[in-house]
């Protein structure tokens, strides 16, 4: 499952019964990332709010998993620090498995419109 708004994005992973979140900003001036294991809690209440501002708030209370800035204000170049390297990989297997979900789910609707485009057709 997942849900999104402007700025983040969260997931669920009914396998493993785990959710993330991810900030991501990107601007002429730049790029950045965070990504958080939420709450079941604040997965639930992502989205209802009226200002997007608010969600990534609530998702910034979360344990932070993995950050990258890469800013031209930085005076190092791009930094990457990974704060929880078992959570940073359980979500990228989360975020492809929803892909790989979302993948399918398309390919069975166009063969369904296949088969009624055929059936009327006919």
């Amino acid at each position: 499952m997942k849900k999104k708004g402007s700025c983040w994005t969260a997931y669920y992973d009914s396998e493993t019964n785990r959710y993330f979140a991810e900030i991501i900003y990107t601007s002429r001036e730049g790029r950045e990332q965070y990504d958080y294991e939420i709450t079941k809690e604040i997965f639930d209440r992502l989205g209802s709010f009226g200002e997007d501002y608010e969600n990534e708030r609530l998702i910034r209370t979360a344990k932070i998993t993995y950050s990258f800035e890469n800013t031209m204000y930085g005076t190092l170049g791009p930094e990457r620090t990974i704060w929880d390297e078992e959570a940073v990989d359980a979500m990228k297997n989360t975020v492809e498995k929803l892909k790989d979900e979302e993948a399918d789910e398309k390919a069975k609707k166009a063969i369904k419109k296949q088969k009624k485009n055929k059936k009327a057709k006919n």
